[in-house]
């Protein structure tokens, strides 16, 4: 029985650069959380919480420093914050050690997607706030019902 598929996609140059950004505002949202998290422990030993961070966002992106973190869809950067909560959830049940910063270069560059950030329709994606679907090359058909 077959249970994968690959995929594979090919961004417009546009496409490519708003990705960009996005990985880029993650990045970012990952990094300003954590930083604002461990100097809340450092400083005060106050824990800032999920929700704290989620509204902190929010700030930020009415900041007119960091305006730029409008530009993209808001799911990946909220999932940032949820996997910078997951992995303090890690460290404090000593699953893992403690949560650094991203770098640029030295991983994949990722963001998630939640089901309101993008639209599935006759096999083609189409992501929040860009014109245009991706080009996808499946590796095979998709069962009837998945279109």
């Amino acid at each position: 029985m077959k249970r994968a598929y690959r995929y594979r996609f090919y961004p417009t140059p546009d496409q490519v650069e708003q990705l960009a950004k996005t990985f880029g505002c993650v990045r970012y949202v990952y990094n300003r959380a954590l930083a604002e998290r461990r100097r809340a422990w450092v400083g005060e030993r106050r824990r800032i919480g999920h929700a704290e961070t989620d509204r902190m966002l929010t700030g930020w992106k009415r900041d007119p420093g960091t305006v730029w973190l409008a530009e993209p869809s808001k799911g990946p950067l909220q999932a940032a914050l949820r996997h910078l909560q997951r992995a303090f959830v890690n460290f404090w049940e000593k699953r893992a050690g403690p949560p650094s910063f991203k770098k640029k270069g030295r991983a994949l560059d990722a963001a998630t997607c939640f089901r309101n950030c993008f639209t599935f329709r006759d096999g083609r994606i189409r992501l929040a706030k860009q014109e245009q679907p991706l080009d996808i090359v499946w590796s095979r058909p998709l069962p009837e019902g998945v279109r």
